[in-house]
């Protein structure tokens, strides 16, 4: 299994020195516009943790003000990515049709390694696909969001609160939510945007302690932040509520 882990990011990691000293001597300081595109270089970005949050908070703030963005999406970009791409984040997001991370952020294609599911959980397939853009692709950044009024977070407090049932499938998708009904059960407020709010809070954790050491070394390198966002359906605000305190 070591020698396998080892193998693993060897090869994940080719050109990754050469990005790493390229992100430290010349990574771009991100004032005023957004660029079309996110600056990458030997196969992946060469943004810090800090400079791709920025980017995206950038983004979001545009896109409060329907402000015109420069999101590369035509036919040259997507020639230009068909062979590779170099993601500067990695977006857990609800697969609700109301929260297009792109379109939040501004962002084109490419960008951004979007992981969907209702409730913006992390089972296995999800741990495996983040785990994947930050060991190859080599995001700096990993986003967990939820957002206003979640259908799938709602079904799980009416299980907490009216031992509600759901066919087929959906009521063993929600189960991952019912530990964060039940700690927002005692809070004041809105039960339902208490616990969209708890259970980003669980999911970054999870992140942030409970995982592979693919997850944990470079998060302990300063290489990799993972964020807890929350997005406001009403006013299209994206709040980052939970960020590494260091």
């Amino acid at each position: 299994m070591i020698a396998s882990r080892r193998n693993f990011l060897g090869a994940a990691s080719a050109g990754a020195v050469g990005a790493a000293a390229a992100a430290l001597t010349s990574a771009p300081a991100l004032a005023g516009s957004a660029p079309a595109t996110a600056p990458a270089k030997g196969g992946k970005t060469i943004l810090t943790p800090d400079q791709a949050l920025n980017l995206l908070k950038e983004g979001n703030r545009k896109f409060l003000t329907d402000s015109p963005v420069r999101s590369a999406v035509g036919r040259p970009r997507r020639l230009e990515i068909a062979q590779s791409q170099a993601p500067f984040a990695a977006y857990v997001s609800c697969s609700d049709s109301r929260v297009p991370p792109e379109l939040l952020f501004g962002r084109g294609l490419g960008e951004l390694f979007i992981i969907r599911n209702a409730g913006n959980t992390v089972d296995t397939v999800a741990l495996g696909s983040i785990e994947y853009a930050v060991a190859v692709l080599g995001v700096p950044l990993v986003v967990v969001m939820g957002h206003e009024r979640c259908g799938a977070v709602a079904a799980a407090a009416s299980v907490v609160s009216d031992n509600a049932t759901f066919p087929g499938s959906i009521g063993r998708m929600i189960e991952p939510i019912i530990p964060a009904v039940l700690k927002a059960r005692g809070q004041s407020g809105d039960l339902v945007e208490n616990s969209v709010r708890e259970n980003v809070r669980r999911t970054v954790n999870q992140l942030r302690t409970a995982t592979d050491p693919l997850l944990l070394d470079p998060q302990r390198a300063g290489k990799l932040k993972v964020v807890g966002a929350y997005y406001d359906l009403d006013t299209g605000t994206v709040d980052f509520f939970d960020t590494p305190t260091a």
